[in-house]
Parts: structure tokens; sequence; C-alpha cells
């Protein structure tokens, strides 16, 4: 079972999540692996998506956004564009565009960035009809301050965190074919009075206790001495345990109810159909006297909807529903 665990540290201002996927990142390869067109992902890009999906479900559920939160590379190498969307109950879909062949041992700069060109997006994207609300977009290159092109996703990750929200952050990211997984520290912003943020109070003082200046530092170190197999294998206790035990750790009890993350794609033939509509007739009709009709595929989950001459007449017609056409959807 997937699962999401949030912490802090007493008398630090410092939180922490640790995410491990494991049914819901094993439905988005399977998905994959069962779509005829595309097949499996090589190795090296289902490390890059998987550590994607951590990491996505870890920044989701630090802001608790009202909406989905979209973290996407459009990349100059083999990768063209991997996408993960998680939405506010952690429902998570992800996806790679490839182009050409994949080096067996390809790393981030191989995959995403091979001529410096390769971008990070993040997207803050508002649940629909709120009012008022517009989507939010950051865009950092695959390279640091001096030009030098990031190794890993965790430090683009960290790179952007730092820039675009100017919050200090630490990620460790691992993945493979049967879990991905990731463990995220952030030093809470300082407040209006210039102390740091959620630094938790004396019993029984109602006073805060003296700042460890150099506490985050030290828990960054710690928590990059974690292995990537000790992240996708070691329980959730016994992680915490391994890398904090002389600290004082406050952790989180996840409710019968929260949410939990899971695979979920949003696509149905009402969305296909409406963006045939925004194509508009001649477009549509165009690809019907080319192809005898019209197919949309969904690079998420492999759902397959076809629209006919027929149902396209009624598309235009008025009709929103449509007829169903005798094929069905493939699943």
């Amino acid at each position: 079972m997937s699962e999401l665990h949030k912490f802090i540290f007493e008398g630090l201002p410092v939180r922490g999540s640790l995410v491990r996927l494991t049914d819901a990142w094993q439905e988005i390869l399977r998905r994959r692996t069962a779509n005829t067109q595309t097949g499996s992902y090589p190795p090296a890009v289902s490390q890059l998506l998987g550590e994607m999906s951590a990491a996505a479900v870890l920044l989701q559920g630090s802001i608790q956004f009202d909406g989905a939160l979209v973290l996407q590379i459009m990349g100059d190498g083999p990768v063209k564009v991997a996408v993960t969307e998680v939405q506010a109950d952690l429902g998570l879909r992800s996806t790679a565009t490839l182009v050409g062949e994949v080096p067996a041992h390809a790393a981030l700069a191989d995959l995403v960035n091979a001529q410096g060109r390769g971008r990070c997006v993040i997207t803050l994207d508002p649940r629909a009809g709120l009012t008022g609300r517009q989507p939010y977009q950051g865009i950092v290159p695959l390279a640091d301050e001096t030009g030098t092109p990031l190794a890993k996703l965790a430090e683009m990750v960290q790179y952007y965190m730092r820039q675009s929200e100017q919050i200090e952050t630490v990620l460790v990211l691992a993945a493979n074919q049967n879990a991905a997984a990731g463990l995220m520290l952030q030093r809470l912003p300082d407040d209006a009075r210039g102390q740091p943020a959620a630094v938790a109070r004396k019993p029984g003082t109602g006073t805060a206790p003296a700042v460890d200046e150099d506490g985050f530092n030290r828990l960054s170190v710690l928590a990059r001495s974690l292995k990537p197999d000790e992240l996708l294998t070691l329980g959730v206790d016994a992680i915490l345990r391994r890398l904090f035990w002389n600290e004082h750790l406050l952790r989180f009890t996840p409710t019968a109810d929260a949410p939990a993350p899971h695979f979920h794609c949003a696509c149905s033939r009402e969305r296909v159909a409406a963006m045939l509509r925004q194509l508009g007739r001649a477009e549509a009709d165009s690809v019907l006297e080319e192809q005898g009709q019209i197919e949309v595929n969904c690079e998420f989950c492999g759902r397959q909807e076809r629209f006919d001459a027929v149902d396209v007449a009624h598309l235009f017609a008025g009709d929103a529903a449509g007829r169903q056409p005798a094929t069905g959807p493939v699943q």
C-alpha cells in the first residue's frame, strides 16, 4: 500500500515527510507496459519517472494545494517530456514521451539535458470551480547558478525550491520496478519577528527554546546518508530511527480517512469530446477524411476513445453525449 508520513523536529524549524509508492507506482508501470504502441519504459526512464512521482507527492503533501500539482521536465535528450500530476487527494498519474534510443545507464543529463536546454516546470492548477484563482507556474533550467548541469532529479527539485520558493529543501529519492520513494526535509521560513516559524514550545512555559541554528544542516547530513535500497525497503519507523535516533522527532499519525497516494487518471470520453470541439469541425472532418475515424489515446492510463463520422456530427450538432461507438473504448 502506498503511504505518506509527516513529522517535525521539536525545537527546530524543520518539517519532514516520507513517501513510498508501491501499488500506485506499479499501476503506472503496468498500464505503460500494456500499451502495445509504447511498451515498457527503459530502466533509466522508469527510475526518473518513479523519482518524479515520489517528489511530486511530497511537494503536494507539504503545501496541500486545492488542485493539481504538476511536475514536468521538458528535455532535449531522448526524454522529450516527463510529467507527474498529483491531485489534492494524492491521486497521481505519470508519463514520459521518448524519442530515439535511451542509453542503458543514462544519467539525468543524458535523458533530458543533453544540449543544456532542459527545463523543470512546476504548475499549481486550482481545482475547477474555484473563482479568482489562476494557475501558477515556476520554471528553472536544469543547471545551477554556475551553469553546471544538475546530476540528479533530487538536486533539480532542491534548486527549484530554493530559487522559486525560497525554501531550503533536502530531498532523497529512489525508484525501481517495485516501488518509488522519497524523503524530504524543509527549513521553515522565518516569521515577521525574525524568529523561525513553527518552533516547538517548551512544555508548560509558553516560550520557545533557544533555536539550534545548525539544526537544519545537521539533519540534512543525516538525511543524505540514507541509501536508495534502505529508502525502498525499510519500514518508515526503521528509516526514521536509523537517521534521527538522537533527535526529538514528533510524528503525525495519519487518520483513517487521511488521503493516501493512489493511481488516478481523470481522462474520460466527455473530456475528449470537449477537446474535439475546441479543435473545430473543419479539423475533425479532416482527420475523419484521412483516417476514417478519430482515435485519441491517453498517454497516462492507455485508455482509447474512438469517434466515427456520426459521433462527430452529434458533437457539433450540440448533442453533448454523442453516440457510443460500436467498438467502445479499448480498456
